[in-house]
């Protein structure tokens, strides 16, 4: 009899990933302030500063980081958080409930499935309307934004079952996993191979560093800040760096720092990293009610709106549901299906990585780049309604099953479902 799908797992790791959930929760609301300001100052009089604010250029020339304010944002910031992402999924395959492959397959599975079905919606509509020329946006839609949709679920559904939360976690992080390897892979225009070499230099002796036990932070920051250095002058976008040297934190053993890593670096990602990204990548302006009309009409838009309020969801719901048919697996007694759907409208909020995306394909200030935000923002607001929807009407039954698996705990404070 296959194990249920969505089963309990852990104490330990729930109560890790109820610690991971408030960070990210607070971040979220951090990223919703941030987005806001720049999209009420990107469309009021002063729109002008926002811009130059935006396009303000430091650095130096000659290692070719003579960069603009939202580059530096989408490059440099977004590396801690694709490094905190790397640790993440590192921990969660090594010493997590995810190093048992058949927990690990569904959230993977499901993950895919989200990817798929936007990438399809996208290009069908484009393709169907005669815009072949926009489909470079085609992943724009396959990202799931962990802060924004962990804050709406904490806002929404403070009673979900830890199965739940722990499954839209997991499935965020390898789905920001599997949008860094599109990254690296369709958008990616040219290799310089050496500086690509040379990145090995630096990056091995953080891994060397890491391995040994070494955690000063005035050992192992210019090492990966060199390595990040390295891996952008090569043409290879350079939050690929900040995975690969999350990649590199050991889990287990003596030398084990990946807890304290993220314990130092998840506030910065969360709280200041990500939340400054959205304040330059959200800052569109769409010209009054006309033109954010004209936006919304436009196949890009239509497709990156479709892709995450509908491709999404159905590509992680549905994934899920055939992966337990063709298992024969059934879901944890606690959970009904629709549980799942409603969790998988969450994923439908692409924020943070589909406007890096979006960025990558069409560029900075360009008329699709800007239909792109408005689609990104647009979509992600419908998918987290419509996952409000569902959310709510079954909060009371979640607040049931919640109560149920908090009573009677022994003396060492873990409740009895999870010593079963």
């Amino acid at each position: 009899m296959p194990n249920p799908l969505l089963a309990r797992g852990s104490w330990s790791e729930a109560t890790r990933f109820a610690e991971i959930l408030r960070r990210e929760t607070v971040g979220g609301v951090l990223l919703l302030f941030a987005a806001t300001a720049a999209l009420v100052w990107a469309n009021s009089p002063w729109s002008a500063a926002y811009k130059s604010v935006s396009e303000w250029t430091v650095g130096p020339a000659s290692l070719h980081l003579d960069l603009n304010s939202s580059t530096w944002a989408a490059d440099g910031l977004l590396a801690i958080f694709f490094f905190v992402v790397g640790v993440e999924l590192k921990r969660e395959f090594v010493a997590g409930d995810l190093r048992d492959p058949a927990r690990a397959a569904l959230p993977i599975a499901a993950a895919v499935g989200g990817m798929i079905f936007p990438a399809a919606i996208f290009v069908t509509i484009n393709v169907v309307t005669g815009h072949p020329e926009n489909l470079d946006g085609w992943a724009v839609p396959i990202a799931t934004d962990i802060a924004f949709a962990l804050a709406v679920l904490a806002v929404l559904a403070t009673h979900l079952p830890t199965a739940l939360r722990t499954f839209l976690l997991t499935l965020a992080v390898v789905d920001d996993l599997l949008a860094i390897i599109v990254i690296a892979v369709f958008f990616t225009d040219h290799v310089s191979l050496g500086p690509l070499a040379l990145a090995l230099v630096p990056g091995g002796m953080f891994v060397l560093a890491v391995q040994r036990g070494v955690t000063r932070w005035w050992v192992l920051l210019p090492l990966a800040a060199a390595t990040w250095a390295l891996v952008h002058a090569s043409g290879i976008h350079a939050t690929v760096a900040g995975v690969l040297l999350g990649f590199a934190i050991p889990v287990l053993g003596r030398h084990a720092s990946a807890e304290s890593f993220e314990h130092a670096l998840r506030p910065v990602s969360a709280g200041f990293a990500v939340p400054v990204f959205a304040f330059f990548a959200a800052g569109v302006t769409v010209g009054g009610w006309g033109g954010l009309g004209d936006a919304l009409t436009h196949p890009v838009t239509v497709g990156v709106i479709a892709g995450l309020v509908v491709g999404k969801p159905l590509g992680v719901w549905l994934t899920a549901y055939l992966l337990a048919k063709f298992t024969h697996a059934t879901l944890d007694d606690d959970l009904a299906w629709r549980d799942v759907f409603g969790v998988a409208m969450l994923a439908g909020i692409g924020f943070t990585v589909s406007l890096l995306i979006g960025e990558l394909a069409f560029g900075y200030g360009t008329v699709t780049g800007s239909d792109v935000k408005v689609g990104v923002l647009v979509g992600s607001l419908v998918a987290g309604a419509l996952a409000a929807v569902v959310l709510v009407s079954r909060n009371a039954a979640y607040r049931r099953i919640h109560e149920r698996e908090t009573v009677d705990a022994d003396e060492d404070g873990v409740p009895d479902v999870y010593e079963s």
